[in-house]
């Protein structure tokens, strides 16, 4: 089940970038951040897939949805332009960030790279 975080659960769940300056993900296991608004096609097309991969990698990935409309904050403080955009976070590493409604394919293949998840 993807969960919509607002600025304090992003603080307390993703980065708190009040407190740290450098990343320093809060998560126990890896996640997506999805940045949409309701109104973006797009954005519509990839969240059947992202609820689909949040059902089949349960346990072992979290997809979290932002509201930019909303949560204006948010999108400003990652510099996101353009919907979607998702917000890669692995473990260990820095996040990554890709724009555009990627297939499933894709999104399988980048939970798999470079989030180390597996089903």
């Amino acid at each position: 089940m993807t969960e919509l975080l607002n600025k304090k659960t992003f603080l307390e769940k993703v980065f708190n970038y009040e407190v740290n300056k450098e990343w320093k993900f809060e998560g126990d296991i890896p996640c997506i951040i999805d940045f949409y608004a309701d109104w973006c096609g797009p954005c519509k097309m990839v969240a059947p897939i992202l609820e689909q991969l949040s059902e089949e990698y349960e346990g072992k990935i979290n997809i979290y949805k932002v509201d930019t409309e909303v949560e204006q904050e948010l999108a400003a403080a990652f510099a996101v332009r353009s919907i979607p955009t998702m917000l890669f976070c692995p473990m260990e590493e820095s996040p990554q960030m890709a724009q555009g409604a990627l297939p499933k394919a894709q999104l399988v293949q980048v939970m798999k790279d470079f989030l180390k998840v597996e089903k």
